[in-house]
């Protein structure tokens, strides 16, 4: 019988490609960690007034989260529509609620 060579074409493939996916996934890792010592510092040092230090706590916080869905659950991948449509759904109806509940308590 002849060799099948098309194998070892496609587990190099593979292999490069679940490093790639790691080496980013590292980054992420990297990213999302020194995000959390970005907002601890600003905490731990009161280098902010609390009026600007909450803000950019809520603003690191949903770059992490988005790191999160993107990276760690795969939401980048094919065959994660339906998924993805429910977590943005969430969000969406999760805004919704915040923007409603903040409008009736100003108004």
């Amino acid at each position: 019988m002849s060799e099948n060579t098309n194998t070892n074409s496609v587990n190099s493939f593979q292999k490069k490609r679940n490093k790639d996916e790691m080496k980013k996934q590292l980054i992420s890792f990297a990213l999302m960690i020194g995000f959390t010592i970005i907002a601890f510092t600003l905490v731990a040092t009161k280098a902010m007034d609390k009026m600007f230090i909450i803000p950019v706590i809520l603003l690191l916080a949903i770059i992490q989260v988005a790191f999160q869905f993107y990276y760690f659950m795969h939401m980048k991948d094919k065959d994660h529509e339906f998924p993805s449509m429910m977590i943005y759904g969430g969000v969406w109806a999760a805004v919704l609620t915040v923007a409603t509940l903040l409008t009736i308590a100003w108004w």
